[in-house]
């Protein structure tokens, strides 16, 4: 069979996932996307199939949050009825205080919602069992390109065989599918949606308008569907909802100038002959054909703010639209769609590598070489880029962020609706998009950081009478900042008013990782501005809270929080009840105290004057101190209480080492090791997203055995009910799903986000300050290498390593401001080295004994 072009043969030093089978469930499918649109490909003996997202088909409309507020204020909440929950608070009447807050709550943020389905049937049905090489009689391959993002396979049916190579491509806004056969073919292409089909409209397949039935003798045929969308969703954990997913015809919610839509548009180019019929593409006596897939919605419209008031004479502009966009793509010639897409992905996903071992580069069985082998150097190697791939995929500018499954779903009610939880979960989706060079593709998040400051300045007014703005437990693309909950949320994850200080993180970590002083002054200062000024406002000024808290922790009259909580944990009450409701957190201080401190550093690089930087400095110093427990764990809450559950998945107080770098051992060896008795209290164990945190936290307390066995157990096969809630009290672990998805369970990708930061956090560390080489690294991954590494001070730094001691390391400075000089750390050794211009190799004599071997 003659080779179909350059995509045939995959580079010899490419990390390439391999699967023996088609995918027979959707957790064995491969991920494409491109940002905008996010297909999983499941492949086949005689066709293929590949379920489709758009990263903007949400249930909801623009104005459902600020609906919501006005009937949370009509409700009676707001600042007089905080007063109370405070006076509750300070008596101790708990049951009082949260009866009080259930009438913050509003609903429910939005669902992300899968689009539809392309079906692709190569007839004559025939099918042949067995499997092994390209090219015999029932055979199969399939592989996922991790450094080109593209699906390759082969089949071998009766003798003849069949080549598919999926992409999707940013440049070309599309997901692209080239198939080729050694003899010629009939296809069938079927387009469904498990939305509501409003309307159906088929073209020539060469831009120009057709009725039904269109297509033409070279074989174009185009197709789409319009498609209408909720304005309302509930999560599935909601079992009691009588209308988990609600049509503007059913209730009359948001702004009637929103129009909630979305279209699908297929078109496909071949040397066959191809006709459109209904949601279905006919081709006969095909060799080569070329199918482009293309997506859109009045949510990304509005996303963009580009035509956001799409009414429903908007419907057929926008089909028309996604159609074109379609037939545009399937128009190019595949080689030259495919140069494009490598040009866009290749400089992201090979920004930043990582081989831990031995091997990268080659194909990998991922079901014996990663799940059921016990090489740990393989699989740190891999999960490390298949979590750089998935966010490339997931996050790209135009589009929302990357949520709770990424840019993927198959299901109308997704767990815990595939939304934004932003109590530690979007946060670790984006943890190492800057240290391994993906900036680019934290914009999304920031987009929808700018957005909620917004959203958010009017819930913090109204609902509790503050500047600034606020955001709290959840929230979805169109900026919800209110508290999820129902009236019946339970207020240890419902009432958490943090979420925008956790967010603005990534303004920072973006700020220091570029230094780029226009994205400071002009996205960032507003924004943590905002945040500080909320934070100044919550803070309340008392001497002697009632639940024992030691106030500034020096005699002084100190600064509290209250209501508090501790995501999502629960400490026992004097009456032995299981109590949410504290004051002063170790998270809510920790994120308090980094944004105070940033706030003031920011004013100093730009030079400027603001009435909130007295405030804050009048603030900072009575803050409530970190401090240790009785039996010298790191106080979660502000005074020591007994958490309900030892063995909690949520290790909030933790963010004071990691992110956030405010306990150091270094600099807080007290507090360090009272973070390090924390950690074992809690133990082993959890789900996906909170095994990534436990290894990351080892990371930064420099315990690399203990990363290295928890990253062994978060690696391990899941192989019971993946769709199932399982409980959330740890009684049952996650693990890894065939094609390698995280799972609490059920499916959650910041696990696979998370280890991708946690396992580099181990080889070189991210904190401010000096460059430490190899901080964490367990015994057993004594020989490699990470280059194009990122550290904050916009440095880059290339690090080989041989017998557990670095052999090769070279430091970039990527921005006139970055330092001229660098502080370089090795296991307690620290020497000071001065950077060129360009490219400063190491002498590292000074940190590496002559006599170090292999340990």
């Amino acid at each position: 069979m003659t080779e179909l072009s350059l995509h045939e043969r995959p580079r010899a030093d490419a990390l390439r996932l391999g699967f023996t089978a088609p995918a027979a469930e959707w957790v064995e499918a491969a991920p494409v996307g491109n940002g905008r649109t996010g297909a999983m490909v499941f492949g086949g003996r005689s066709g293929t199939r590949l379920q489709l997202n758009d990263s903007s088909v949400w249930s909801g409309t623009p104005s459902a949050g600020s609906l919501a507020l006005d009937e949370l204020i009509a409700g009676g909440a707001g600042p007089e009825r905080l007063a109370e929950v405070r006076a509750a608070i300070d008596r101790g009447d708990y049951r009082e205080a949260e009866r009080l807050l259930y009438s913050f709550e509003g609903p429910w943020s939005q669902e992300f919602l899968p689009l539809g389905e392309l079906v692709v049937t190569e007839l004559p049905d025939a099918r042949a069992a067995g499997s092994g090489d390209a090219g015999v009689a029932g055979s199969y391959a399939r592989e996922l390109d991790l450094d080109d993002a593209v699906v390759r396979e082969r089949a071998g049916v009766d003798g003849s065989r069949t080549i598919r190579t999926v992409w999707a491509s940013a440049p070309a806004g599309c997901v692209l599918v080239h198939l080729g056969y050694d003899v010629p073919t009939d296809i069938t292409l079927e387009l469904s949606t498990p939305l509501r089909l409003e309307r159906t409209s088929a073209g020539s397949g060469a831009g120009a308008a057709a009725g039904e039935g269109a297509g033409d003798r070279s074989g174009a045929a185009s197709l789409a569907l319009g498609v209408r969308l909720p304005v309302d969703g509930a999560p599935l954990h909601e079992e009691q909802v009588a209308e988990p997913l609600v049509y503007r015809d059913e209730r009359n919610a948001g702004a009637a100038a929103y129009d909630p839509y979305a279209a699908i548009a297929v078109a496909v180019r071949s040397d066959g002959v191809a006709a459109a019929a209904g949601t279905g593409i006919r081709l006969t006596g095909v060799r080569r054909a070329l199918v482009a897939i293309a997506t859109d919605s009045t949510g990304r419209r509005w996303w963009r703010g580009d035509g956001s008031d799409l009414a429903a004479t908007g419907r057929p502009a926008l089909i028309a639209d996604t159609l074109q966009l379609a037939e545009r793509a399937a128009a190019t010639a595949p080689a030259e769609l495919l140069a494009a897409h490598l040009d866009d992905v290749r400089p992201l996903l090979g920004a930043s590598t990582l081989r831990i071992g031995a091997r990268r580069a080659g194909l990998f069985d991922v079901a014996r070489d990663v799940l059921h082998s016990d090489d740990d150097t393989l699989t740190a190697t891999v999960l490390t880029q298949f979590g750089r791939y998935l966010l490339v995929a997931a996050s790209r500018q135009g589009s929302p962020p990357a949520n709770l499954q990424g840019i993927w779903n198959d299901r109308l009610r997704p767990p815990w609706s595939s939304n934004y939880t932003i109590n530690i979960n979007t946060e670790m989706n984006y943890w190492a998009a800057e240290s391994s060079g993906l900036g680019v593709c934290h914009g999304p998040l920031i987009d929808l950081i700018d957005r909620l400051s917004v959203t958010g300045a009017e819930t913090a007014r109204r609902l509790y009478g503050t500047r600034g703005w606020v955001a709290h437990h959840n929230t979805d693309p169109w900026g919800y900042s209110l508290p999820v909950g129902a009236g019946h949320g339970n207020p240890s994850w419902a009432i958490w008013m943090m979420g925008g200080l956790w967010l603005t993180d990534h303004l920072w970590q973006h700020w220091r990782y570029s230094l780029d002083e226009r994205f400071l002054r002009k996205r960032a200062w507003p924004v943590l501005v905002g945040a500080a000024e909320f934070a100044l406002d919550w803070l309340v000024d008392d001497a002697h809270p009632a639940d024992g808290s030691d106030g500034a922790g020096d005699g002084t009259r100190g600064l509290r929080t209250v209501p508090s909580t501790s995501p999502e944990n629960l400490f026992r009450g004097p009456d032995g009840h299981a109590e949410s409701l504290a004051q002063s957190s170790t998270m809510d201080i920790a994120l308090i105290r980094a944004l105070f401190g940033r706030v003031t550093e920011a004013a100093g690089v730009l030079g400027l004057e603001h009435p909130v930087l007295a405030e804050i400095a009048e603030a900072l110093p009575r803050l409530v101190g970190f401090a240790a427990t009785a039996d010298g764990r790191l106080r979660e809450w502000g005074a020591d209480l007994v958490e309900v559950d030892p063995d909690h998945r949520h290790m909030s107080q933790m963010i004071a080492v990691y992110p956030l770098g405010l306990i150091d051992p270094a600099t807080t060896p007290e507090l360090a090791k009272a973070a390090v008795a924390t950690l074992d209290r809690r133990g082993p164990g959890a789900m996906g997203w909170s095994w990534a945190w436990k290894i990351a936290l080892r990371a930064r307390l420099g315990d690399g055995e203990t990363a290295r066995e928890l990253l062994r157990e978060a690696s391990t096969p899941f192989e019971r009910d993946h769709r199932r809630l399982a409980p959330v009290d740890g009684s049952e672990w996650g693990g890894l799903l065939p094609n390698l998805f995280s799972t609490h369970p059920p499916v959650q990708l910041d696990g696979n986000f998370g280890f991708a930061a946690a396992v580099r956090e181990l080889v070189l560390g991210t904190a401010e300050g000096a460059v430490r080489l190899l901080p964490a690294l367990p015994e057993a991954w004594s020989d490699g290498e990470l280059l194009g590494a990122r550290l904050p001070g916009a440095l880059a730094v290339d690090l080989r390593w041989a017998g557990g001691q670095p052999v090769e390391v070279v430091v970039r400075r990527l921005a006139e401001a970055s330092p001229r000089v660098v502080e370089v750390e090795l296991r307690g050794r620290r020497m000071r080295v001065p950077l060129d211009a360009g490219e400063t190799v190491l002498d590292l004599s000074a940190l590496v004994p002559a006599t170090a071997g292999v340990r």
